[in-house]
């Protein structure tokens, strides 16, 4: 499909709601606009995501965060080619207000309405962003997720490893909540780590002594706890440097099991990507994008990370999604249904188990 393509873009899979308009032409991919409203005041009494908060807030903010992404870029809705809308993985409430918006403007107009995994469109963003070629590494981490994928194509997805548990971003927000740092913890804690010790206290790096690169982060979290308790056993409470090197020795070891099992992947690969791409909210931790980078040069694998917009949950992601998806000719149909759980490699084992509703990752 050779014609310019310009998708409307819908994403509502957790806390940020969100629409973009992005266009393909001959010059290349163009974000022609990206509108992004995120709920982080109306959950933060409540240290997280309340599912029944978001969704509600989804349902009233979809059709007006769509037309500030239209106006934005200045294309009426029947200028466009089709839409495209996160479909899952994620908090069901939010995913089916986002899925039935797109659902009656694409009935309404006629327009292509492309299901899209949440997942692919953090997967597909160094497209987007740099036009980079298949194949190439992606290591997705997030909130919710931490996976090695080998991307091959728009919708060829190979899981090398990921976490059994806890994925980084919700091992940050737990440490946050732990030290009494404000949510989203990711931020809070690296701000707070950057005038921290990291000798001062030494983590554990779980599963470095086995095979393979899949991770966990639910015992570093546990062990941060009983430190945390031991001093205020022993002095009856923390200090602020106290919690700045608690901070400390908490980031580096996560940056550190990154390190390590992303060398893993790449020497599992079988063969050479043409980069080592990282997405998701922690991407944009300094200190982890820093030793990421040092392994993707021993390595001899160009680096990328595409801007923290793009990082973290939008709808331009989605919107390419949808582009990728249409140009390599893949079927779509509006008889889909709302997922909560959607691995993007259908063919490998679960991680984190399944239940009724299907393997959770």
């Amino acid at each position: 499909m050779d014609r310019t393509l310009t998708l409307l873009g819908i994403e509502s899979s957790c806390d940020d709601t969100a629409a973009a308009v992005v266009r393909l032409g001959q010059a290349g991919p163009e974000i022609l606009s990206s509108q992004v409203l995120g709920q982080t005041a109306l959950h933060e009494a409540f240290g997280g995501v309340v599912p029944e908060i978001a969704a509600r807030a989804h349902a009233e903010r979809l059709d007006g965060v769509v037309e500030e992404a239209l106006a934005e870029a200045g294309v009426a809705l029947e200028q466009i080619d089709g839409i495209a809308v996160t479909a899952g993985p994620g908090l069901i409430g939010g995913v089916l207000s986002g899925v039935m918006l797109a659902r009656g403007l694409a009935a309404a107009q006629g327009l292509p309405l492309v299901p899209v995994n949440h997942l692919a469109g953090h997967a597909l963003t160094p497209r987007l962003t740099d036009g980079i070629s298949f194949p190439y590494m992606m290591l997705l981490v997030s909130g919710g997720h931490c996976q090695f994928l080998w991307v091959a194509g728009a919708n060829r997805f190979r899981r090398l490893g990921g976490t059994i548990d806890d994925a980084p971003g919700e091992a940050f927000d737990k440490t946050a909540k732990l030290l009494g740092l404000p949510q989203p913890g990711g931020p809070s804690v690296e701000a707070e780590a950057a005038l921290g010790d990291a000798g001062r206290f030494h983590f554990p790096r779980p599963l470095l002594d086995r095979e393979g690169c899949d991770m966990s982060f639910s015992g570093l979290k546990t062990a941060l706890l009983r430190a945390r308790d031991a001093l205020v056993a022993e002095k009856g409470g923390i200090t602020v440097q106290d919690r700045r090197d608690l901070c400390a020795g908490f980031q580096v070891a996560v940056a550190d099991v990154l390190a390590k099992k992303t060398a893993r992947a790449l020497a599992m690969a079988g063969e050479r990507p043409t980069a080592l791409a990282v997405a998701g909210g922690v991407a944009a931790n300094k200190a982890i994008r820093a030793m990421l980078e040092t392994v993707s040069a021993g390595a001899g694998v160009p680096f990328l990370a595409p801007p923290l917009r793009l990082c973290t949950d939008n709808a331009a992601m989605i919107a390419w999604a949808g582009i990728e998806r249409l140009r390599a000719g893949l079927s779509y149909t509006t008889d889909f249904v709302a997922r909560p759980r959607w691995p993007l490699d259908e063919t490998a084992p679960a991680l984190l188990g399944s239940g009724k509703k299907g393997a959770k990752a």
